[in-house]
């Protein structure tokens, strides 16, 4: 596995990986599928690249040889660094990439700044994704917000949707 920052020119390689790797049906050949709960896009190319244009915000690639098999999004704001749109190719999920790509990600993030905390919203009915993270040394802050609404882009196929906030001290 190689870990590089993500460029322009990744932008919709990036949009195809989290959108197939979070919806549709190549996304149940993975254990972090969210084809259950949500219809349409999670992301698009445009949002990608304005995720790569902005200041305080990267997204590391994971690629094994040429081909992209996992990113993570990692924003920060005042020594708290936010995690986002982590995903691994389904077929080689539970295959350790994810670990070490998270990894990966908060090492970088402690190397660019100043972080005291990392955090990320995750689904509140995904329980053996929020037992992933807790393994990580996340953990649930307790602290609900509602899913956010985005119907140009993504429907929810279930009513009342949450997020749960999980935290975990920088080292």
């Amino acid at each position: 596995m190689q870990f590089q920052l993500a460029q322009m020119q990744h932008a919709a390689a990036i949009a195809h990986l989290v959108n197939g790797a979070y919806r549709g049906d190549a996304s149940r050949l993975g254990w972090t599928t969210e084809a259950d709960i949500l219809d349409g896009l999670r992301t698009s190319e445009t949002e990608i690249k304005q995720l790569i244009a902005t200041e305080n915000t990267f997204i590391l690639l994971c690629f094994n040889a040429a081909q992209l098999i996992g990113s993570i999004c990692l924003d920060y704001k005042a020594n708290v660094v936010h995690i986002g749109m982590f995903v691994v190719n389904p077929s080689l999920q539970n295959s350790g990439v994810g670990k070490a790509l998270l990894t990966a990600a908060e090492q970088t993030a402690q190397q660019k700044w100043a972080v005291t905390t990392f955090q990320m919203h995750v689904i509140s009915i995904r329980h053996a994704l929020i037992a992933f993270y807790e393994r990580r040394g996340y953990q649930q802050t307790g602290e609900l917000s509602d899913f956010p609404v985005n119907p140009a882009v993504w429907q929810p196929k279930l009513a009342g949707l949450q997020l749960i906030t999980l935290e975990k001290p920088a080292k």
